[in-house]
């Protein structure tokens, strides 16, 4: 399969940069779900629409990060590579609508909030900023990856 050197040192950097983007995914989620729960915006546009990918986007960083962990510990099957390599794309696919609903966001909010929002998105590209650098330590060790159609292949959201 993959040599005795990428098992025990090539999963580790691309586990740190998915446990990066997943933590900036929290952030994410944690202050936009907050808006949902202050009067003057729970209707806020656009964050019903990013919320729709934010949730499957968030569910394909934990599981590429579960996968990743796996990689580090020792197991080594092609199938825990292909579930992890498949969720990185996917969570690359779901981002694209969390990004427009952010800007959606942004557009429709009061001055006030606005900063708010522009917290998040720098919070949602530090996300993505992540997970691009664990796709390409993903490609540097030779492992190509799936198109989107192939990646989305078994998940319904």
């Amino acid at each position: 399969m993959y040599s005795y050197y990428y098992r025990q040192n090539g999963w580790e950097p691309i586990l740190q940069s998915l446990r990066q983007s997943l933590y900036a995914e929290e952030m994410v989620c944690a202050m936009s779900s907050e808006l949902l729960h202050i009067p003057e915006t729970k209707n806020l546009k656009g964050n019903n629409e990013m919320h729709s990918h934010l949730v499957p986007a968030s569910y394909h960083r934990v599981t590429s990060v579960g996968s990743a962990q796996r990689l580090v510990n020792g197991e080594n099957r092609k199938s825990i590579i292909d579930t992890m390599v498949a969720c990185i794309i996917n969570a690359e696919t779901q981002d694209k609508g969390v990004r427009e609903g952010l800007s959606v966001m942004e557009a429709n909010a009061n001055q006030e909030l606005k900063s708010y929002i522009r917290l998040i998105i720098r919070w949602q590209e530090q996300a993505e900023s992540s997970l691009q650098a664990a796709k390409q330590a993903v490609q540097a060790m030779g492992i190509s990856l799936p198109s989107q159609s192939e990646a989305h292949e078994g998940y319904e959201y």
